[in-house]
């Protein structure tokens, strides 16, 4: 045994003896608290530290992280040493670990693949798993697959229950790093192909700095040659510029941004559509309860303001910038250059999705002040009151002075973001790119007197837009002109804005989730009138019938919900402009039931049946 391998079983055999995992810190009941936190089984498993126990953690983990740096730097160095006549056998264990063979990139197969995927074994599939085993089961075209979504939605989860299905003697999984080239791929995929094996997934591709100008290779000389190539990544962005240019008409796209709330309650077992309006976007459950002071799983994306900053930067600005510096050595930056070249562009595209979120607040503010409507939460507590004998409790929100003082704040913050120079390109060219990411989509809206659409943006994630809702509320209550209120009546304001802020986006939810779904022919829209509203028509246009829709954030049964779907004006317009109304529904939190010809629909039984 030589030094090196002497050196690397010393390691190896330390390394046993160290804790696994990161240090992290929680503030519990206002003092700041150490944790060790690990993943085991694919699930987050956590540790509290005694404060006594502090100072000799820290040291055993900073440890472990200079033993594993030393031991890759070994390996790597024992892998070029292989073909000078070094002993490869005396590596096995290590290759566990950083590799199998003699790879550039971390190439995975055999035993070890087949480990990998026991982890995902009882996982529900995501919706869009038929559509990768569609591309696996055909013939060779010529065509890679892409399997591109935003964080935290599944990709991995996907290509492992995929390769579970194939023959692991023809498949193979490589994970690439940011150090890794085209040219270090191209060498190993020769490799594979010359060893047999026919089916080929690249994880987190878009990691290498020349994946987007070379991505043909891919697609003009493996898959020409039969291999099956999945790549996957979450720079999806880079992906979406790929296809325009280097992997154009080339490419088997997986789509995996949108979740939609039947494929969140039945991976996640949670059949709440309160619970998907807070936190829904990502295959995160929301809290999780333990025995000791953990209280909240820090990986749910949407459980704070800070939270959701955090996966805007990680997941949606940090994929926007990377995509663009790497696309065509920085070219397709445009307009945003001055904002990159200044470190401003992550803070410009934050402050762009939270416009586009206080414009959504406004709306739902702004529509219930000027129509001297005050929302479906106050005319609830108004009829519980007059039928009980007891007190309205929103009946005393001063609902003018809320709204202004909202708007106040949400103006203040428009100048601000005038003043640091976002222009009008800026904005257009950053909404351009969450439209690519299938961040927004636009349901637009119909009037009755116009066939032009006006433009609705919806998010594909509604805990990014709940979250950053809640978060001016807080503002609101901690406001110092609003102080004016005593603290009860500012928390019953906020209640019922955010009550407000669920209704309208059980509207957006409902809307977008039926258009993802309705065959060629068929849209479903609001349509405005000059007073009222329908929340969704679906309109068939071949056979020139609709049906009508209201939509509501409640679980009780009132004709004042259903008062436009009997109007006899509004029914008449409709029948002339989109054919004959062939049912009147309410979809909303109660029973699915009838009333007066009027069907009302559970709403999670209306979202989960969609298909």
């Amino acid at each position: 045994m030589n030094s090196n391998e002497a050196e690397l079983k010393a390691i190896l055999d330390e390394l046993v003896e160290l804790p696994k995992g990161n240090i992290t810190y929680r503030v519990i009941r206002g003092k700041k608290r150490m944790y060790l936190q690990w993943y085991e089984d694919r699930k987050k498993q956590s540790r509290y530290i005694k404060a006594s126990e502090e100072a000799q953690t820290l040291l055993m983990v900073r440890k472990r992280e200079g033993l594993q740096t030393r031991l890759k730097e070994l390996v790597e160095g024992a892998e070029d040493n292989v073909g000078a006549g070094a002993s490869a056998s005396a590596f096995r264990e290590p290759e566990a670990v950083y590799g199998t063979g003699n790879y550039r990139t971390n190439v995975i197969v055999g035993g070890q693949l087949a480990g990998l995927c026991k982890a995902v074994d009882g996982y529900e599939a995501r919706g869009c798993f038929g559509a990768l085993k569609t591309y696996l089961d055909m013939d060779a075209d010529g065509r890679v697959c892409l399997v591109y979504g935003l964080r935290r939605t599944g990709k991995t989860t996907l290509i492992m229950q995929a390769i579970a299905l194939l023959p692991m003697d023809k498949t193979a999984y490589i994970k690439i790093m940011p150090t890794d080239t085209m040219d270090d791929l191209n060498a190993d995929l020769r490799s594979l192909e010359k060893r047999g094996v026919k089916y080929v997934f690249i994880d987190e591709i878009t990691l290498m700095s020349d994946f987007i100008d070379s991505a043909s290779l891919l697609s003009d000389v493996y898959s020409m040659v039969g291999m099956k190539l999945v790549l996957s990544g979450t720079d999806s962005l880079g992906f979406a510029l790929s296809l325009g240019d280097e992997l154009y008409d080339r490419a088997y796209m997986v789509h995996t941004t949108f979740i939609p709330f039947r494929e969140y309650s039945r991976l996640l077992q949670i059949h709440d559509v309160d619970e998907y309006i807070r936190y829904g976007g990502t295959l995160k459950t929301a809290e999780i309860e333990t025995g000791d002071e953990l209280l909240r799983d820090e990986g749910l994306s949407f459980s704070s303001e800070e939270a959701s900053r955090k996966y805007i930067d990680t997941a949606i600005s940090r994929n926007i910038q990377h995509s663009l510096l790497h696309y065509k050595d920085g070219g397709q930056f445009r307009h945003l250059q001055e904002l990159y070249e200044a470190g401003e562009l992550t803070g410009a595209i934050n402050r762009i999705i939270e416009d586009m979120n206080h414009r959504f607040l406004m709306s739902v503010l702004t529509r219930d002040f000027v129509s001297h409507d005050l929302g479906s939460a106050r005319q609830l507590s108004r009829k519980k009151a007059a039928m009980t004998g007891t007190k309205d409790i929103l009946g005393d929100i001063d609902v003018a002075a809320i709204t202004k003082r909202l708007k106040d704040i949400l103006e203040i913050r428009n100048k601000e973001e005038i003043a640091i120079g976002i222009m009008s390109d800026h904005i257009r060219e950053i909404r351009e790119y969450l439209f690519m990411l299938d961040l927004i989509v636009d349901c637009p809206s119909y009037s009755i007197d116009s066939r032009s659409g006006i433009e609705h943006i919806i998010f594909s994630q509604p805990g990014m837009r709940y979250c950053q809702a809640q978060a001016l509320t807080n503002l609101l209550m901690k406001d110092e002109a609003f102080s004016k209120f005593s603290a009860k009546e500012r928390k019953k304001a906020c209640d019922w804005i955010l009550e407000e802020v669920r209704g309208r986006m059980l509207e957006e939810i409902v809307l977008l989730e039926t258009n993802k779904v309705l065959p060629r022919g068929k849209k479903a829209f609001k349509l405005q009138f000059p007073v009222g509203e329908y929340d969704m028509v679906i309109w068939d246009e071949k056979e020139l019938t609709c049906d009508l829709y209201e939509i509501k954030h409640s679980t009780e049964i009132t004709g004042e919900q259903y008062r436009y779907l009997v109007d006899a004006d509004m029914c008449a317009k409709t029948e002339f402009q989109y054919g004959d109304i062939v049912s009147r529904n309410v979809i909303y939190r109660g029973e699915s039931t009838e009333v007066e010809g009027i069907r009302y629909i559970n709403v999670v039984e209306y979202l989960e049946g969609l298909r």
